[in-house]
């Protein structure tokens, strides 16, 4: 399948520049979209809460992603590495128009892929370096950090995926990629994993 993704971030903006742009392409290469994926919406927003998850979800090994430029897919350089290590992990290809990426199954893409996972790597560490930082502030200012000793949340980051997770991990996915695509750490995926006893027999 060959998806063509179009995003703009106001109802004030419109798709069809966009899709000009990748019909024009896809005449020039011989391609054709067999789906089309429009959306209204700011690139700050975790692509589960956009079209784009949807797709994420969707796309097999051998689809492909047709965008006009890279910066469809995300606002911060953390969002987009994410979003192609994914992409590049699972075998799914994706084409820029603007950016002239070709990202699919080739040994330059799989130098891409990992320069991806390790940039999003490292910028996970820096927030958390930053996080801890802030952190360290507020206890010296002696104000409570936390749950307060013995209560536990109602509540985590990954409630409700219980299903999603686990269907996944029978499939073999492996934890490192669900943390990459519901965007949390390796850390706190196992955590979960273990907390809810999610692994399959």
């Amino acid at each position: 399948m060959t998806y063509g993704y179009i995003r703009v971030s106001t109802n004030k903006q419109t798709v069809e520049n966009q899709r000009f742009e990748i019909e024009q392409f896809c005449k020039k290469n011989n391609q054709s979209i067999d789906c089309w994926i429009e959306e209204t919406i700011s690139g700050t927003k975790e692509p589960d809460k956009r079209q784009l998850g949807t797709l994420l979800h969707k796309v097999q090994q051998g689809d492909l992603i047709i965008c006009s430029e890279l910066s469809r897919l995300g606002r911060s350089l953390f969002m987009i590495m994410s979003i192609l290590n994914l992409l590049m992990e699972q075998g799914t290809k994706v084409w820029t128009i603007k950016d002239n990426y070709r990202l699919g199954d080739d040994i330059q893409s799989k130098v891409l892929a990992f320069a991806f996972g390790l940039s999003a790597e490292i910028e996970r560490n820096l927030i958390s370096q930053r996080t801890k930082e802030a952190l360290a502030r507020v206890k010296a200012e002696g104000k409570h950090v936390g749950r307060y000793k013995g209560r536990q949340p109602s509540h985590y980051k990954l409630t409700g995926n219980e299903e999603y997770i686990k269907k996944q991990l029978r499939k073999g996915i492996s934890k490192r990629h669900l943390s990459l695509e519901l965007n949390v750490t390796w850390l706190t995926m196992n955590k979960f994993i273990e907390r809810n006893r999610l692994c399959p027999d």
